[in-house]
Parts: structure tokens; C-alpha cells; sequence
């Protein structure tokens, strides 16, 4: 067959190849011819093992017979080469006899010179090389080479031939070029690379032949791999202060291949690309470039190869901290109210506090100083005067004055009466036995006292008082009888026609009238447009379109009302009840204090005056309820329906107080928790308890704060009226504590906040970042404003409003941060500030004391940086601010500001007082119809056998955490519902309670239905 260009005979089976140091050589020509391939001329000087042969002289034979072998070889292929030429030229003749000479000529063109042949075979390559192996315990490795075109492929190691036996060789034809591919693999045992010696490895090389040559592998190495037990040098534990260079020696055990090494930090790997304060070198040390509180650990040096792990002995870090001193607090009162005392202030080791025992602060912690109060001085009465003269109205008088002593440096003033008067005729005038006047007498004598009248006066302004009084008394009677008449058909002396209509229309609210009071019946409707309190804010029906065709008479029948009044103090002081005789029962005193008098405390009318319109909601409201919200501060009221008495009216509000005054005082480790909030009017009787909602800032679980509630009472003090998770029968309020809202369930209305005490270190709260910057800025100094705000809605939007008005702008958008009780103050620093600017601060950084910051006494605690720019021109400024807590957690702004621009950079919405509702009354104030309100408390108010009553549906709300609250009331479910009204306030999910309502086996349709048609 033709391969090539050469004969192929048929090939002789392979030569074995022998392990021999000094091998006899037989020509690559002679070897090709025996393997049945034909040899050109040019490859006949390279010589071939002679395998088999142990003498010189079977060798030359051997040549001999090869050498003969070879002319006849050539000779075949010549004659071959000749017979293919006369064939050729045979078949040439036939085709020009059958076409003609001319046409075949013609067809075939010029011929070429010479006749192409095949290619040479080229000199093997390899697809694969063996690679350095490692022999681990007594497993043994392999070897493997690829190459093409190869007739042959042997390993050689150390010098020598592996045995053909010892070799797996597989061949192949590659499908793409042709070539054959041959594949060999041998097997390298530990035993074979023990029983080397020499200085030199145990190696290997693959060896590849073909017709065109030899190609030889690169030399691998098999070595048997191994890790010693000890480090050449193991880290040593050290004691450095902070930001100081810690260097941590590591040499690994010996071993191969090289072991590889890695530091573990408190069992963690250490990666110097994600925390760049750390650094390994080339030969395997750690280095701390500025030593970090953080960087207090155990570290340890892992060694590691194909066989083996190693570890070092662990070295301990400990980073220490010396303590400094924190500023001295402002100087105490004087600790005597008189004479002479003392006054003091303190400062804390806590700017650091000494850590992982760093030395403490070296001076003082307390300054005391002298000081000298003036004393105060309490008036006392001096001694009566004689009894004056008796006057005309029967009447003689004493006077006595404070001056014994005379009250000093706001003392007290003498307690009681000034002057003093009594009847001098043994009750022959009818005059009040003793009292206070507020007048002069109009005739004075030598004393200052009227002089007595003559007994005919005397007698004469008596009959002229019995008439008088006479005809008062037929008046009232008169009136009486009239007013009886003309309310008879509506079962009720006194009735508010805001029940009629639903309280929807306006209150109408008349003067005074200036006629004698007790000769007319007392206008109630007037004393209710003046009394703010609980008394009924009842209309004057006359001026009202009746209703008698509405079908809200049927459902709300008028019961007979009772009137309470409260006076200046808070007490109330219950009255008869008021039928046909309400005239007659009222006395001219009370209806003056109803007219004239304002019954709220001056305290209340404070409020009222200093309102604030952005923080402030007010609303009027009747038994039907209704909620009052201050947009975007997370506070509202839930007047519940039912919450205020039938036919009453009240005008009611809910404040947030923004003063520092009103902020109540905390003890070391108390918070605020939230905003001061009033609502009322104080002292207002309600039926059911309304449901103040407001925000608060703790956070963490709640076992970690011990949370009052506290009320600001009518002698400007703070009281607490419950603790959180303590509440029994006696206590007034109930608090449902959520994430971020407070929900406080009470029936007295007033002012409230949220207090907390720390229990322990991990308690901590939530405040605001937020950064501000101006608009504009005229100069070449940039100010930063950086507040530390409590975590809720209101103080936020107070700062916005603040800083609108001081032409700020917000530079990013505000950030929380968990700041915890460690005693470790806020640090802020400013970093990588545009290179056309500078900072103007002496310090690297700024703290807000601790307590400033956990206390919340200050409302909009805030510092400042200043950065200068080169020149005016300069419009853009770029930094990062980095707001952390000492050994805390951290906040960091990307500040980016362009000073020509005058805009504002973040949306400040918040700050538009009326971007929502404000109050909502009646029904539609509720998500829950009063249909189902009322199927619901007539089904789960009574108790069940199985538990399906309130108590599961408190459960199943998350309600549960004291029933016994929900349990003193009328109507359980009612309170409980109004509080998830609160809770889910203003998208509550009907479909949510009608879930579970389903898994309580109460199967409601109509909250469904309800929910899809909202």
C-alpha cells in the first residue's frame, strides 16, 4: 500500500527494551527497516539499541544483515517508482487515441514540470509533559505523556529505560490531522524513590520517536512529601497601646513541598485585601499597622501542605486604652438654701475610660468651691386691731399686716385674711357672720372704719332687703314653672342637639346675657361655649333645624343627664341630679362660676395659648368619637365611640410640647424615650379609655430597659403612673409597647412621656443623623451642622423646620444609629476632604459626651465643622463624615454640596404642617363598621367554655400581655378592638382580622365583604 510515499511492510513486533546503563547502538534506519518502514537515505547515520545481543561480534553481524537488507530496499522502491511511470504513460496513450492529440492537448494545457508528493513526517510534539509529583505516605503517583506523530513513546528515570512491561501506552488516530497519537503512563512507588542515592532527586523523562527523529520531555522530579511537627519560630503574645505597630514573628515547619501559611484571628483567616490595617509579609509575619480596640485577640499561625496542617501556639494581643478625663459639668447649686455652702463639679475618666488595663486618670474627679445663699425670710402676721365702729350695714371690721416680719428674698407671704368683719347688731341684719372683702368701706373714720348708722336706717334698708329678696324668689318660681312647660316633651331637662344630628353641625356658642341672673333661667348653652372642660357643651335648640323625621332618634334615646363641675384644682364635685328643678338646684354662685369663671387651671390655659400650630391637632367630637393626628410625628388620638358621655360635646386636642421646660428631669442612666405629648381637655369625664399614640426610640429586646410612663402633674412635678410589664388592678393606664410606637390605653387626659432605665449594658436606643449645610454661603468658611437626634418623627421634622428657616439645606439623607448604654461617648470626624479645601478643626476628631447623648434631655443636640476654601471660586466640596460610638456602631455620610447651586438636595416634605388629615370624626374615623363593632363585643364579651371569647382574640393580636386590664372593663372586646384600630391606623387590614376571626371558629362574612369594599 502507498503511505507517504514510502512501502510499508508488514512490522515486526516491538523490540523490548532493556534497563542498561551502557546500551549497544544499532542505526535508526536499520531499526525502521525492521519495523517494516522504509528509511530515506538522509536518516541512515543515526543509530538504535542493538536489543538482545550481549557480544561485539553478533552486533556486526546484525549491521551486516541490516546494511544488506537496505539495498534491496532501495532496489524494490526503484523498480516500484519505474513501474508506476510506464503505467502512467500507458494511460496517457489511450486517452489521446480515443479524443484525438490535438483536443486532448488543447483540454489538458501546459503540463507542470515536476509532480507533487506527500510531506515528511515531522518530529513528534508533545500534547502533554509529565509534571512534578509528590508521594504522600505510601500512595504512589503516575506519570503520563502524550505525543504526536510518535512510532514509539518510553519513559527514561534516573538515566535508565523503564521496562516496556511497566508502561500502559494507548494509541490513537487524531481525527482531525491524522497523525497517530500515542499515550504512556507509569507508576512511581515511595520504595523506588527510597532506594535512590545521590545528591540529585529522583527524576523522569518521557522519550517520543517517529520517522523524522527523536523528541525528549522536560525532566520531572517525584519527591516524597513530608511537614515537621515544629515551628522554627512561633508568635509571642504582647500588651500595646492604642495605634501602636504590633509585629507577630512566624517561621513554619520544614516540609515539601513549602508549606504554606495563613494567620487566624480568634479562629477567623485574617485577609489583609478586606481589613488593610493588616499586612503578612514575604516571609510570613503579621503586622498591626495602628493597633485598634478591635484588634484585642487571640491570634494564631497555621502552616499547611498537601500532607499535613500545623498550628502554632496562640498568641494573645491585648490593646489597652489610658483613661482621660471627660470637661467639668457646669457648677452645682449652693447645697445650703442659707448662709454659707458649697458648690461642686464633676468630670468622668470616660474621654477614654481606661480599657484591657490601661493606666486610669491621674487628677481629680470632683472641684468643690464656698458659696453663700441669701436667706429667705416667710412672712408672719402681726397682732388684729380693734374692733371699727358699727356701720350702716350693720357691720364693724379689724384689719391685721404682714410685716411681723415682713416676707424677705421671696418668702413667703403671711397665709389668710387681711381683714375681718362680723355683725354688730346680735343678728338683727342680715349679713354673712364673717367674711373677706375686696373693697373699701366708702365712710371712713379716724381708724379707717365706716362709721355707725342711726337704728331707723338700719330698720329701713332691712325692709327694703326682705322686698327684694321676696321678689326674686316669685321670679325664680316663675321661670321655673315656664322652663318645665317648654321641655316637658323631651323626657329631659337638658338637651344637646348635637346627639340629634350626629355632632356634625357647629356649636352654637351666645354671649352672656346682662339681665339679672337669678330672675331668669341660667343659659347653659352660654356656660358650655365657655367652660372648655368636661361640663356638657350643650346647644341652644332654638337655633338648630329639628330632625324629628331622622332615623338616628330611634337608636339613640336621650337619657336624663347630670352635670359635675370641676373646679380650679382638678377635683369633681358632683351635683344633684337634673330634672324639672334644674333652675331651682343651681345657686347663683355656681351659675356665676359657669358664666364668669374659667374652670380650666391656669396650667391648662397655657397650653391652650401657647399651642403650636405645625404640632398641635384639635377637633370636636361627641359619643360618636373620632382621631386626632399631628401629620408626620407619629402621634394621634383614638377617641373611641362611646369614650365620651351621650349628649356631651368636648373640644378636644393633642399637642406635642416642644419647650425644654416641659422635658422631664432623668436620673444617671434614664432616658426619654419619646416626645412630650398633651392632650385634653384635663380633667374631662370619658366613659371608655381613648388611646394616646406616640413614638419612642428604644431599642433591643425589652428585657433590657425598664420603661415608666410618666404624667406631669398639676403641681408642675413629674409622677409616674405606671411601669411598663408591672401594671395591677390599681393602675390607671395600660401600655402596649411596639418597635417604634407607643400605645397608651388611659381614661385621664394629660401630659405623658416615656421614660427609660438601663438595666443592663446592652440596652440601647435609637437616634437620628442628620447633616445639614447652608444654601448659601457668602464667605470662604463652610459650616457643618450634625445633629444627634431621638428616633422619632417629630424631632426630625422639628430640625427640618428649624433649619429651613436658617436657609439649610440637608447635605444626605438621615441615618440611625444603635447607641448603646457603654458609657462611650459620639465621635465625629471629617475625612478625605477635597484637596481645595481645609479643615479648621485643631483636633482630629469631636465627642458628644455620653450622657448628653443617652439622657435626651437636649432636644436638638447637634455640633458643628468648619471647612475653609482656598478662594471663592471653588463651588464644589466633597468628604466623608464618620459618625460612630466609641467601640460602637457607625454611620458614614458621602457629603457632596456645589455652593453656586441654590437648592435643596433632599426632599423635606415633612416639614409642611397640612399634608394630611388632621382629624377625622364619626364613623368614618374607624375601619371597623359599628355593626360588626357591636356583633363582635355581643359574641366574645360573654365567656366561653372553650376559650373562644376575648381573651383567644387578644391572644391571637398579640394583645395578651395583660388581660387582666381588658378584663375590668364593660365591654373587653371594645378596648381591645380600639386598640388594634390604633395600632393599624390608617390601613388596617380587615381581611387580617377576619383571618382570625376564622381561626377562632367565628365565621364572620360581613368583615370580608366589608374589606373588599374599602
Amino acid at each position: 500500500m502507498r503511505d507517504r510515499g514510502r512501502l510499508r511492510i508488514a512490522p515486526y513486533p516491538p523490540l523490548p527494551i532493556l534497563r542498561s546503563r551502557d546500551p549497544l547502538l544499532i542505526s535508526r534506519a536499520e531499526l525502521g527497516t525492521r519495523n517494516g518502514v522504509g528509511i530515506s537515505s538522509s536518516a541512515t547515520e543515526q543509530l538504535v539499541p542493538c536489543h538482545g545481543l550481549t557480544h561485539a561480534e553478533d552486533c556486526s553481524a546484525l549491521r551486516s544483515f541490516q546494511k544488506v537488507s537496505k539495498i534491496m530496499a532501495k532496489t524494490g522502491q526503484q523498480r516500484f517508482r519505474l513501474g508506476l511511470v510506464l503505467l502512467f504513460l500507458w494511460v496517457l496513450l489511450q486517452i489521446v487515441d480515443a479524443q484525438g492529440e490535438d483536443e486532448f492537448l488543447l483540454g489538458l494545457g501546459e503540463l507542470p514540470e515536476t509532480f507533487p508528493s506527500d510531506p515528511p513526517e515531522p518530529l513528534p510534539h508533545f500534547l502533554l509533559e509529565p509534571e512534578d509529583a509528590y508521594i504522600i505516605k505510601n500512595k504512589a503517583v503516575n506519570l503520563f505523556c502524550t505525543a504526536t506523530p510518535a512510532a514509539q513513546i518510553y519513559f527514561k528515570c534516573n538515566g535508565e529505560w523503564v521496562h516496556q512491561r511497566e508502561h500502559t501506552i494507548e494509541e490513537r488516530v487524531d481525527e482531525t490531522s491524522g497523525l497517530v497519537v500515542r499515550e504512556a503512563r507509569i507508576e512511581i512507588s515511595r520504595q523506588q524513590v527510597e532506594e535512590l542515592f545521590g545528591l540529585e532527586d529522583y527524576w523522569c523523562q518521557c522519550v517520543a520517536w517517529s520517522s523524522a527523529g527523536t523528541t525528549k520531555s522536560r525532566k520531572v522530579h517525584v519527591r516524597i512529601a513530608f511537614l515537621r511537627k515544629t515551628f522554627e519560630q512561633e508568635p509571642l503574645g504582647k500588651e500595646v497601646s492604642l495605634e501602636q505597630e504590633v509585629l507577630l514573628q512566624c517561621r513554619p515547619p520544614e516540609g515539601i513541598p513549602p508549606a504554606e501559611v495563613e494567620w487566624l484571628k480568634n479562629e477567623e483567616i485574617i485577609d489583609p485585601a478586606d481589613d488593610r490595617n493588616f499586612y503578612i509579609t514575604i516571609d510570613h509575619n503579621l503586622i498591626i499597622k495602628q493597633a485598634r480596640l478591635s484588634d484585642t485577640a487571640n491570634y494564631t499561625c497555621v502552616a499547611k501542605n498537601i500532607v499535613a496542617k500545623r498550628r502554632s501556639t496562640t498568641a494573645t494581643v491585648i490593646v489597652y486604652v489610658n483613661g482621660g478625663w471627660s470637661t467639668w459639668t457646669e457648677w452645682s447649686p449652693c447645697n445650703s438654701r442659707c448662709g454659707r455652702g458649697l458648690q461642686k463639679r464633676t468630670r468622668s475618666c470616660t474621654n477614654p475610660a481606661p480599657l484591657n488595663g490601661g493606666s486610669p486618670c491621674d487628677g481629680q474627679a470632683i472641684q468643690k468651691i464656698a458659696c453663700t445663699s441669701v436667706c429667705t425670710v416667710d412672712g408672719e402676721w402681726a397682732d388684729w386691731s380693734r374692733w371699727s365702729a358699727c356701720n350702716t350695714d350693720c357691720t364693724q371690721w379689724r384689719k391685721r399686716e404682714c410685716n411681723s416680719p415682713a416676707p424677705q428674698n421671696g418668702g413667703k407671704d403671711c397665709d389668710g385674711l387681711t381683714l375681718q368683719s362680723q355683725n354688730c347688731t346680735d343678728g338683727l341684719c342680715l349679713q354673712s357672720s364673717v367674711y373677706q372683702l375686696s373693697v373699701q368701706p366708702k365712710v371712713t373714720g379716724e381708724e379707717g372704719f365706716t362709721s355707725a348708722l342711726g337704728g331707723d336706717e338700719v330698720a329701713l334698708y332691712v325692709g327694703i332687703i326682705m322686698a327684694v329678696l321676696m321678689c326674686l324668689i316669685v321670679s325664680a318660681i316663675v321661670a321655673l314653672l315656664v322652663y318645665r312647660r317648654t321641655h316637658r316633651r323631651f323626657h329631659s331637662d337638658i338637651i344637646d342637639s348635637s346627639v340629634l344630628n350626629g355632632g356634625f353641625q357647629p356649636v352654637s356658642i351666645k354671649q352672656a346675657r346682662s339681665a339679672d341672673l337669678l330672675a331668669a333661667t341660667p343659659d347653659l348653652s352660654t356656660a358650655a361655649a365657655l367652660y372648655r372642660g368636661p361640663v356638657y357643651a350643650l346647644h341652644d335648640i332654638s337655633d338648630k333645624i329639628p330632625m324629628t323625621s331622622s332615623p338616628l332618634l330611634e337608636p339613640l334615646p336621650l337619657p336624663n343627664l347630670k352635670i359635675k363641675v370641676y373646679n380650679t384644682s382638678g377635683t369633681v364635685t358632683p351635683q344633684d341630679d337634673l330634672t324639672s328643678d334644674l333652675s331651682a338646684t343651681l345657686s347663683p354662685k355656681v351659675t356665676h362660676s359657669l358664666l364668669d369663671g374659667d374652670p380650666m387651671t391656669p396650667r391648662t390655659q397655657t397650653l391652650m395659648r401657647t399651642r403650636d400650630p405645625t404640632c398641635t391637632a384639635l377637633g370636636s367630637f361627641n359619643s360618636l368619637g373620632g382621631h386626632l393626628i399631628i401629620p408626620n410625628s407619629g402621634v394621634s388620638l383614638l377617641v373611641p365611640a362611646g369614650a365620651i358621655p351621650q349628649g356631651r360635646v368636648y373640644e378636644m386636642y393633642v399637642s406635642l410640647q416642644r419647650t425644654e421646660s416641659m422635658r422631664p428631669p432623668v436620673a444617671e442612666g434614664e432616658a426619654v424615650l419619646s416626645a412630650v405629648v398633651s392632650c385634653g381637655p384635663a380633667g374631662a369625664l370619658l366613659t371608655r379609655p381613648v388611646i394616646l399614640t406616640l413614638h419612642h426610640c428604644a431599642h433591643a429586646h425589652a428585657d433590657n430597659w425598664r420603661i415608666i410612663l410618666k404624667s406631669h402633674t398639676q403641681h408642675d412635678q413629674w409622677e409616674d403612673v405606671v411601669v411598663v410589664g408591672e401594671e395591677n388592678f390599681t393602675t390607671a393606664c395600660y401600655v402596649q409597647l411596639g418597635e417604634e410606637a407607643c400605645h397608651i390605653l388611659t381614661e385621664t387626659l394629660g401630659s405623658y412621656s416615656l421614660i427609660g432605665q438601663s438595666i443592663c449594658q446592652s440596652a440601647a436606643k435609637r437616634i437620628k443623623l442628620a447633616v445639614f449645610g447652608p444654601v448659601v454661603t457668602p464667605g470662604l468658611d463652610y459650616h457643618i451642622r450634625v445633629y444627634c437626634l431621638d428616633d422619632t418623627e417629630d424631632t426630625l421634622k422639628e430640625v427640618l423646620q428649624i433649619e429651613k428657616q436658617m436657609g439649610g439645606k440637608l447635605l444626605d439623607e438621615p441615618k440611625s444609629l444603635n447607641f448603646t448604654y457603654s458609657n462611650h461617648n459620639l465621635r465625629l470626624s471629617v475625612h478625605d476632604i477635597h484637596c481645595q479645601w481645609r479643615s479648621k478643626l485643631l483636633t482630629k476628631y469631636q465627642e458628644v459626651l455620653f450622657s448628653q447623648v443617652w439622657s435626651g434631655s437636649v432636644r436638638r443636640l447637634h455640633c458643628s465643622f468648619t471647612l475653609e476654601r482656598q478662594a471663592l471660586s471653588v463651588c464644589e466640596l466633597s468628604c466623608k463624615l464618620c459618625v460612630r460610638q466609641v467601640e460602637g456602631e457607625g454611620q458614614i455620610f458621602q457629603l457632596y454640596s456645589t455652593l453656586s447651586e441654590d437648592v435643596q438636595s433632599i426632599d423635606t416634605s415633612l416639614m409642611d404642617p397640612g399634608s394630611s388629615i388632621t382629624v377625622l370624626s364619626g364613623p368614618s374615623a374607624f375601619r371597623i363598621p359599628v355593626s360588626i363593632r357591636n356583633k363582635l363585643c355581643s359574641s366574645l364579651d360573654a365567656p366561653h367554655t372553650r376559650g373562644n371569647d376575648w381573651r383567644k382574640l387578644a391572644h391571637k393580636l398579640q394583645l395578651d400581655r395583660y388581660l387582666n386590664y381588658f378584663a375590668t372593663k364593660t365591654s373587653p372586646t371594645g378596648v381591645i378592638l380600639d386598640l388594634w384600630e390604633a395600632q393599624h391606623f390608617p390601613d388596617g387590614n380587615l381581611n387580617q382580622l377576619a383571618t382570625v376571626l376564622e381561626e377562632m371558629g367565628r365565621h364572620d362574612h360581613s368583615i370580608s365583604t366589608t374589606a373588599k369594599e374599602q
